[in-house]
C-alpha cells in the first residue's frame, strides 16, 4: 500500500503558519496531490477558507488544539481524508497553542501508522519572540521549538540584524540539531524543506569547536523512533559514563523512554533528565579526550527493551 507523507507545522499564534502553507501551495508539483488539515481553538475555523481551493481538500478541527479537545477527532478526520482523496502528501497545521508531539505520537500509531511515513515537522517563529526569555520560559513555546525538524524565522523583515544573529547563534546550538535552519520573509518557504528529515548514520561524528582542546574526541549514536529505551538501564548507563569513557566532558542525548521523550545531559560531574517534545529520533553524543565507541555503543545498545513502537 502507498503511503502519504504527512507534514506537521507549529508555531505560536500569529508567527505566519497560515501564510506559509498557502505559498507551499502555489508551489505543490503539478504530479502531487496534497491535503490539508487545519486545527483551530476557537469553535469557528477561519484558516481553513483561507486555504481551499477548488483541486485542494481541506478538513478542519476546531474548537481545541490537535493534542487535548479535538485530539479524538484527529484519526477519524486523518482516514477519511486518506480513504476519500488519497493525497500523496498531507499537511497538518496545528493551533498555535497547541503541545504538538502528541500529534505525532498519534499519526504514528495503528492505523494511521501503516498508512502515513512522518516527513519533516515544520516550525516558525518570530525571532523576535525566539530570543526573548519571556518566551522560551513557556513550555509551550519550548515544545515547538524542540518538536521542529526545519526551525524557519519567520518575519525576517521587522526583525533588526542583532536580534537575526542571536536567532542564529541560539539555533546553532540547539540539541538535537535542526535539519535545516532557515529565514524567510513572509512565510516564502521552499517546498523541498518538506522532506530534509532524511536521518543520519546510526553512528556519526557531531560537529565540536575544539578550541585549545583539540585532542578532543566525539561520537554519536542514532535510533530510529520505534526504539523503546528502558529507563532504569538508562540511569545506570549514565551513572557509569565517567568510568567508561575517562576524561568525559560532555554527554547528552534525547531517548524514548516506553511512552514519554526524555532529554539527558551530563556535565561537569552532574546529569540531569527532563521531558521534552522531540520525537524525530533517539540519539546520544559524548566529547571526551578518548573514546572507546565499540564499547559504548554495546553498552547503549544494551539499554534498550527490545520492544519496538510504533
Amino acid at each position: 500500500m502507498n503511503t502519504t507523507t504527512v507534514n506537521l507545522f507549529t508555531g505560536f499564534l500569529g508567527v505566519g503558519k497560515t501564510t506559509a502553507l498557502r505559498h507551499l501551495i502555489s508551489q505543490r508539483p503539478t504530479n502531487e496531490k496534497w491535503a490539508i488539515i487545519v486545527n483551530e481553538f476557537g469553535e469557528v475555523g477561519i484558516d481553513g477558507a483561507a486555504l481551499s481551493g477548488d483541486d485542494m481538500p481541506v478538513a478542519e478541527i476546531a474548537g481545541g488544539c490537535l493534542c487535548c479537545v479535538a485530539g479524538p477527532q484527529l484519526t477519524a478526520t486523518v482516514a477519511n481524508l486518506l480513504r476519500r482523496e488519497r493525497p500523496d502528501r498531507l499537511l497538518i497545521e496545528a493551533s498555535g497553542l497547541a503541545h504538538a508531539a502528541g500529534v505525532i505520537d498519534e499519526l504514528r500509531e495503528k492505523p494511521l501508522g501503516d498508512a502515513l511515513a512522518i516527513g519533516a515537522v515544520v516550525t516558525l517563529v518570530d525571532p523576535r519572540q525566539f530570543i526573548s526569555q519571556d518566551y522560551l520560559r513557556q513550555p509551550l513555546y519550548r515544545d515547538q521549538i524542540a518538536l521542529a525538524d526545519v526551525l524557519v524565522a519567520n518575519k525576517t523583515d521587522a526583525a533588526d540584524v542583532p536580534t537575526l544573529e542571536a536567532f542564529r547563534a541560539r539555533a546553532a546550538q540547539m540539541f538535537p540539531p535542526k535539519a535545516l535552519v532557515a529565514e524567510v520573509r513572509q512565510g516564502q518557504l521552499d517546498p523541498a524543506w518538506l522532506d530534509v528529515a532524511a536521518r543520519p548514520q546510526p553512528r556519526y561524528r557531531p560537529a565540536v569547536a575544539h578550541g585549545a582542546h583539540d585532542a578532543w574526541s566525539s561520537e554519536g549514536w542514532l535510533f530510529g523512533p520505534e526504539t523503546e529505551f528502558d529507563g532504569e538501564r538508562l540511569v545506570a548507563f549514565f551513572d557509569e559514563l565517567p568510568v567508561r569513557v575517562p576524561g568525559l566532558v560532555r554527554a547528552k542525548g534525547v531517548f524514548r523512554v516506553l511512552d514519554s521523550w526524555v532529554w539527558l545531559n551530563w556535565a561537569e560531574g552532574q546529569w540531569g533528565a527532563t521531558q521534552v517534545a522531540w520525537r524525530r529520533d533517539s540519539r546520544f553524543e559524548l566529547i571526551a579526550p578518548r573514546i572507546d565507541a565499540d564499547a559504548v555503543s554495546t553498552a547503549l545498545t544494551a539499554c534498550r527493551t527490545g520492544k519496538e513502537a510504533r
